[in-house]
């Protein structure tokens, strides 16, 4: 029997793991563009692995960048932060490349397994069911004097269908020539996304990702009112709260909060929804929001038949990562030495 039930806290949308929305970002890792040598005995590494991999990268990002911008709403896609990484890994050695597998969870895999592993997943992201509409761009834009070397480049369009080119930073059109890609890449929903390129600025490492999702239980607009939504400060908004019909979900109550599946098209990608007690709080949420308690309240979700209420919400999000990297130990990629 469903059950109407009103959110009346504030709540967590997850943007992580393959349920990406859309959004973009730029950084400027290290200079070094040569392609270290695959390794010629290979073994394959697993689809799963490799999202296992970048799901740990994820969280792991999302609690760094959480330190800093608490206050914000934040919406990072792990898979496409990944994929451009994991790219330009391609051109890394000793060290540097040392560092980036650490932080990125791929000290376990050879990089002709990580390069293949992350060539399907693109193949399946970029055929995902009806209903569902998502892109994943890559690209590198290098100052005019930074040369490619051949196998990088191969790598990167071969296995990352990456857009790869050097630029002349120095004339005034230079931004306008990668902002339109990211416009182009995101549907013209980023159009902007580079105001000025800096005198010491070497390489830009963008990467796209567009979403548009149909929700597998729609919402009726006509069932869409103003009620009560309660925000982090302790202060009470009206805002628009879409109310859906009764359905079965994928739903986990917990002694610390409510979390439900939302599916979207045929149900592959769904937005997880974290709902936190009145007796708890985010803060406390955040902190044990890692991978290994992901995958436990992934196991534990079971079908319930209930009507979801939820706020309609739009907002923008934006970060230089290079900080948040750095921190996580992938300094000697900025390093411009």
């Amino acid at each position: 029997m469903c059950r109407r039930s009103v959110v009346s806290a504030y709540l967590l949308t997850l943007a992580l793991l393959l349920a990406a929305a859309a959004c973009s970002h730029k950084s400027t890792p290290s200079q070094e563009s040569k392609a270290a040598p695959e390794k010629t005995a290979t073994s394959e590494v697993p689809t799963d692995a490799l999202i296992a991999s970048m799901n740990s990268f994820g969280f792991k990002l999302f609690a760094e960048i959480v330190n800093s911008e608490f206050d914000k709403n934040i919406l990072i896609s792990p898979v496409s932060i990944s994929m451009a990484l994991q790219m330009t890994y391609n051109g890394a050695a000793g060290e540097t490349k040392e560092a980036m597998a650490k932080v990125l969870e791929l000290e376990r895999l050879s990089l002709r397994g990580v390069n293949e592993a992350s060539a399907k997943l693109l193949e399946a992201l970029a055929n995902p069911e009806q209903g569902v509409e998502f892109i994943i761009a890559n690209s590198l834009w290098a100052r005019k004097d930074i040369p490619f070397r051949k196998e990088f480049l191969r790598r990167g369009e071969e296995y990352y269908k990456a857009y790869i080119r050097t630029l002349d930073f120095r004339k005034p059109k230079a931004a306008d020539v990668i902002n339109k890609w990211v416009s182009d890449s995101t549907k013209g929903k980023i159009k902007k996304l580079i105001q000025k390129i800096k005198r010491d600025d070497v390489l830009f490492l963008i990467n796209a990702a567009y979403f548009k999702g149909e929700w597998r239980f729609k919402f009726d607009k006509t069932e869409t009112f103003l009620r009560d939504f309660h925000l982090l400060d302790g202060r009470t908004k009206e805002v628009p709260m879409m109310t859906g019909e009764c359905n079965s979900y994928r739903y986990l109550r917990t002694d610390k909060f409510q979390a439900v599946s939302m599916p979207y098209g045929e149900g592959r990608f769904s937005m997880y929804v974290f709902l936190p007690d009145e007796k708890s709080s985010l803060k406390e949420f955040y902190a044990v929001l890692d991978k290994g308690n992901w995958d436990m309240w992934m196991s534990r979700l079971e079908d319930k038949e209930g009507i979801i209420s939820l706020p309609r919400f739009e907002f923008r999000y934006e970060i230089l990562l290079n900080d948040a990297l750095k921190a996580l130990g992938m300094g000697i990629a900025f390093d411009r030495r």
